[in-house]
């Protein structure tokens, strides 16, 4: 685990020194969010009967999320990794004496990591501060609290090793475009970041809790809210568990198998 915890911590100070691309990022967010939430504002103020999430609840939702975006987008990438397999450079990664899984997790996580420590923080301090209906509201106990910050950790780890299957897909489509378009469009909408979960259709809810997308975004800030209580949260945390040790082998047995249809031409 040495040389991938040091590509880890190498990679994380890398990605902490683009502070201006954040702040960037930040005012982005903050339009994102201020859109989002009058939208719903007037989605609420028609509604007929009593949504399945409070107002507030559903702010809070929409502040995480875009809090946390680096976190729970799939759309997030490395166009480096990209080049080195469409380019035939990935022959330089095989020379390194890691393991090609384990060195690619460890520097998307870190990427994922640097941007988000980079953007939550004047996010979330700002959030607090906005007047009603903008406010962001504190979790209802320390047990949700402790509850969210397991599963949004558990959840960036599923995450990264979900975003590993598109990478994966490219040593067959050649085509980084579309499968960032196929997974980011399915994951985005399954993961609660366009419609929350408990808005959708009955029908819709059961397919989107089949799906592992739910659990890096939409689990961890219902649970910070309290829609989702610790009692019950504990059972969502041994799902994500469930998730995590399923994709981890299954997308090192797939990338092992892609590595030996690689035909790298030239010299």
């Amino acid at each position: 685990m040495k040389p991938y915890w040091s590509v880890l911590k190498l990679r994380l100070l890398n990605g902490m020194q683009y502070r201006a691309a954040a702040l960037a990022g930040v005012a982005t967010q903050f339009f994102w969010g201020f859109m989002y939430i009058m939208i719903f504002e007037a989605f609420y103020a028609q509604a007929v009967a009593r949504p399945p999430m409070s107002l507030a609840e559903l702010v809070t939702y929409i502040w995480l999320q875009q809090s946390f975006l680096a976190f729970i987008a799939l759309w997030f990438r490395d166009s480096e990794l990209f080049q080195l397999i469409t380019t035939g450079n990935i022959a330089y990664e095989l020379c390194r004496p890691t393991g090609l899984y384990g060195f690619w997790y460890a520097k998307l996580l870190a990427q994922r990591l640097s941007s988000a420590l980079l953007r939550c923080f004047p996010i979330l301090v700002v959030a607090f501060f906005l007047p009603e209906p903008y406010r962001m509201t504190l979790p209802p106990n320390a047990a949700s609290f402790a509850a969210f910050v397991a599963a949004l950790l558990l959840g960036v780890l599923l995450l990264v090793a979900i975003s590993m299957f598109i990478y994966i897909s490219v040593f067959v489509t050649m085509s980084p475009m579309g499968s960032l378009l196929l997974f980011g469009v399915i994951g985005e909408f399954f993961a609660g970041m366009i419609v929350p979960i408990p808005l959708m259709p009955d029908w819709m809810q059961h397919i989107a809790n089949m799906l592992p997308f739910r659990l890096a975004a939409d689990f961890p800030f219902r649970v910070y809210s309290g829609h989702i209580p610790p009692r019950e949260a504990l059972a969502g945390l041994a799902v994500q568990l469930g998730w995590l040790a399923a994709l981890v082998p299954l997308g090192k047995f797939a990338l092992d198998r892609a590595l030996r249809r690689v035909v790298v031409q030239g010299g």
